[in-house]
């Protein structure tokens, strides 16, 4: 059987399991909706929240990232998870304990104002969205490839599915759905891999294939070899980073503790019975992804070797037929420059004629390295699984700001429990709309555009979470002021050096990186802004009220990890 029909099967399966999950398990109250009901057990809360953290990002776009970036990459990789370890042991106990399942809820008791609330909203929309927009492009990028259509017809798919069972189930479907999407995702990512560890180094092991000689016999180690082919080509060593310290420190911690900020993952902790639960299940995560996060670097090395020695100086009209058929999705183009029919892939962008969207690496390395046509596409399978559970966390996390912390908590206090459940699912419904739009019309490369989201939670929420569990007299006045300066600040950092908005527009911002300021990034700006977040809240905290006493005291308490109840919704 072909590649598309192996596909056919294998997403249709798949599909068929998710959306049969979802009406199982459809929610018939906002608990279900919410945090499903508060009864799933730490094993399945582990393995939800490992397809809710591991999005098309992690699945799809990191390996891309580091087999090209090579060692500047594993900023991504330390980052990710690095922020998990934060939020499993620092944060998702106490918010736990406090007893609300959204992070705005959290913001506005805690900080004792609807104006926190508010602003805690508006920052989960824009986290929310712009996290979202990069899982819609994946969904577009497997459907445009596999299934052949428009990139925009295979968006299009992806929200009808995602709608579905996001609609239909809330929290209660979304779990039960993300435990079998991690199952998907995690063989999808790892059969390819130890085939191609096989190929390639005679190792099962793709963690150790990667630092294995080549099984060629003569004796070269694997990684060796791709810097001799790496810099062949004029490209930088790939073992040796580009990037200066401060922008890598930057980066990965903006992604730590944006990773800690973000709310989509937060309100998994509330899905289990007991504190204990949380703690619980945010170990099995970190070992369920820690699998595809370990074995990640030694895709992208397989990727990029294979990419290098398929490619490079071979006639154009021999490229296998994998080739030709990313080329209809326009993510690899040819431009025959000097008209001698062969393929000058190097870093000149003068001479080069090949251009690759990092984000096909993972997707494409199964057909280069000629692998069976059941393991492609159960790796487009796979692809789809990983972004849709993410898609589905942050619609849930969106659809639970609208309903949850605006309309029943601000504008409508009286409503229905019938009612807020309508308005969760209106919410989510508009939210699947946007959010094809920008994965329609993506701001750049799905893992660019979320860590930009990891940045702006690192600048908006982690300060006022760290500071409301942690320093029981910050009050409302300091906190409000630091989210707004800190998002406001990362907001302005992105329109001016990742969209060129002040500088003449998009074509302008390669010109603009001798521009950064203490030469970081915007991936990494969230580092900065989130300092600065830190440092107003607690100037404004020094000449405003103090913080009630009540309030204080239930700071206090949170801080006692025992006698944790059920998510309560006062």
């Amino acid at each position: 059987m072909t590649v598309q029909t192996w596909t056919y099967i294998l997403v249709g399966i798949t599909f068929a399991l998710y959306i049969g999950i979802a009406i199982w398990s459809r929610a018939g109250s906002t608990k279900e909706f919410y945090v499903a009901g508060g009864g799933v057990s730490p094993l399945a809360n582990g393995m939800a929240t490992a397809a809710d953290w591991m999005s098309a990002a992690s699945f799809i776009s990191m390996a891309g990232i580091i087999s090209f970036a090579g060692y500047d990459g594993s900023v991504y990789l330390m980052g990710w998870t690095g922020g998990y370890v934060l939020l499993a042991l620092l944060l998702a106990p106490y918010l736990r304990k406090f007893g609300k399942f959204t992070v705005p809820d959290f913001i506005g008791d805690r900080y004792y104002s609807n104006t926190a609330r508010m602003v805690a909203v508006f920052c989960a929309l824009l986290v929310s969205f712009t996290y979202v927009a990069g899982q819609m492009r994946g969904v577009g990028l497997v459907f445009s490839r596999f299934l052949e259509v428009d990139i925009n017809t295979g968006v299009v798919i992806g929200m009808v599915i995602v709608l579905f069972y996001a609609v239909l189930g809330g929290m209660k479907g979304i779990t039960y759905t993300q435990v079998a999407q991690y199952c998907v995702l995690i063989f999808a990512f790892m059969v390819p891999a130890i085939f191609i560890s096989i190929q390639m180094t005679g190792n099962p092991i793709p963690q150790l294939g990667m630092g294995s000689t080549v099984n060629d016999g003569s004796g070269v180690y694997l990684l060796d070899k791709l810097d001799g082919l790496s810099t062949a080509l004029g490209f930088n060593e790939y073992t040796n980073g580009s990037k200066s310290t401060i922008d890598v420190f930057a980066i990965t911690m903006a992604l730590m503790v944006g990773t800690a900020g973000l709310p989509h993952v937060i309100v998994r902790f509330f899905t289990v019975k007991r504190v204990k639960d949380a703690r619980k299940s945010a170990g099995l995560a970190l070992l369920l992804i820690a699998i595809l996060y370990t074995a990640a670097p030694a895709v992208a090395v397989f990727a990029r070797t294979n990419m290098i020695n398929t490619v490079s100086n071979q006639e154009y009209a021999d490229m296998p037929d994998w080739f030709t058929k990313w080329e209809k999705t326009k993510l690899i183009k040819f431009d025959d420059k000097n008209g001698d029919g062969k393929i000058q892939y190097v870093a000149d962008e003068a001479i080069n004629e090949l251009t690759v969207d990092r984000d096909i690496m993972v997707l494409a390395n199964p057909e280069i390295a000629d692998l069976p046509a059941w393991v492609i596409a159960l790796v487009a399978a796979g692809g789809l699984a990983a972004a849709l559970s993410t898609a589905a966390g942050l619609l849930l996390v969106i659809s639970a700001s609208v309903s949850h912390d605006l309309i029943k908590k601000v504008i409508k206090p009286g409503i229905s429990e019938k009612g807020e459940l309508w308005a969760a699912r209106g919410a989510a419904t508009v939210a699947v709309i946007i959010a094809g739009y920008f994965g329609i019309n993506p701001p750049g490369f799905v893992a660019a555009v979320v860590a930009l989201a990891f940045g702006l939670a690192a600048a908006s929420f982690f300060p006022a979470i760290v500071l409301g569990i942690f320093y029981k007299k910050m009050n409302k006045e300091g906190a409000i002021t630091g989210m707004v300066v800190g998002i406001s600040l990362m907001i302005f950092y992105m329109l001016k050096f990742k969209f060129g908005v002040f500088d003449g527009g998009k074509e302008a911002v390669a010109e603009l990186t001798k521009d950064w300021w203490f030469g970081i990034s915007p991936e990494g700006f969230g580092t900065i802004a989130m300092v600065v977040n830190f440092v107003v809240s607690i100037i404004v905290l020094q000449f405003t009220p103090s913080t009630p006493k009540k309030v204080q005291e239930i700071v206090e308490d949170i801080r006692i990890p025992s006698g944790a109840g059920a998510a309560v919704d006062h």
